[in-house]
């Protein structure tokens, strides 16, 4: 349905619900000036959890918790497949590795849920793990023609 705003003559259209602002919003320039001292104070966290001998398990999970919930890991994802030539080759290798890891555990649970019984269930997984790994592939070849 197609109305006018009361006071101007553009029509409303109110089959479109989102404006091209909300779907492309501005790309936030100057991110490195809050980034850059995060990553600093990130760095200094793992510095001062072994230097006074904190357990390493608290100190990698109050960093890990810290770059993804700020968003400071994906920047530095970024920063790094900026570097010409050598940055998107050590991009692609750490994401080969997330891979074969989410695939060797496919594989242990596949192991012991069949020798339970449960094999009906293990193709049901297995089919939604492929279905979750052609997605990561198909958004990766997406990714790079963006």
């Amino acid at each position: 349905m197609i109305e006018e705003k009361s006071g101007t003559t553009e029509p409303i259209d109110e089959h479109h619900i989102f404006s091209e602002q909300d779907l492309l919003p501005e790309k936030k320039r100057g991110a490195w000036k809050v980034m850059l001292p995060l990553l600093l104070a990130l760095i200094l966290l793992i510095w001062f959890g072994d230097h006074f001998g904190l357990d390493k398990k608290v100190t990698a999970a109050s960093a890990a918790l810290l770059g993804v919930g700020s968003g400071l890991l994906a920047w530095l994802v970024g920063v790094i497949s900026v570097v010409p030539i050598i940055g998107p080759f050590i991009i692609k290798i750490l994401s080969i590795g997330f891979i074969w890891l989410l695939n060797a555990i496919g594989y242990l649970v596949s192991y012991v849920a069949i020798h339970r019984g449960y094999s009906k269930d293990v193709l049901t997984y297995r089919g939604l793990t492929i279905a979750l790994l052609t997605g990561i592939v198909i958004g990766y070849i997406i990714a790079q023609y963006i």
